[in-house]
């Protein structure tokens, strides 16, 4: 990922964000192909800019769903730093908007994605709610975290 991507993300600068897309249209495409790759979406979630991270949702969904190299969604890295409310506002804004749009898309999977988003592990194989709970946060994100997970 480009340095200066690297830089509007760390510090949630979402003018940097566009100007960078003004001087490359594609920026934010070349990342979107790696399976793995750590996107501005995963930087964002662990600095807790929640502006940025929603703009970023709203520009490519598709980072809410990537894992790092680690392992790692956005989601796991907002919980390992603290970022209460970033973890708060992707259950809210970002996984709602991820599934709808998998359905606006007819993504093939798109079924298979809503449900399964919130259950991905970690390299050690803890899922959000794992950490979550591990970490001892506020009972709300627990409780957020178990009224988004599939009934089994």
């Amino acid at each position: 990922m480009d340095e200066r991507m690297v830089e509007a993300a760390q510090t949630g600068d979402i003018n940097l964000l566009y100007e960078l897309i003004l001087n490359d249209p594609y920026v934010l495409d070349r990342i979107d192909p790696v399976p793995f790759s750590h996107t501005p979406l995963h930087v964002a979630a662990s600095a807790g800019h929640i502006e940025f991270m929603m703009e970023m949702i709203k520009l490519k969904p598709t980072f809410a769903r990537k894992l790092n190299q680690a392992g790692f969604s956005a989601m796991h890295l907002a919980l390992q730093n603290d970022r209460t409310q970033a973890v708060l506002r992707l259950l809210r804004f970002s996984f709602p908007s991820l599934g709808g749009w998998l359905i606006r898309s007819r993504h093939e999977s798109a079924q298979r994605w809503e449900e399964e988003l919130l259950s991905w592990a970690d390299i050690d194989g803890n899922t959000v709610l794992h950490i979550a709970a591990i970490r001892n946060r506020p009972p709300v994100v627990v409780e957020v975290l178990l009224g988004h997970l599939p009934r089994a």
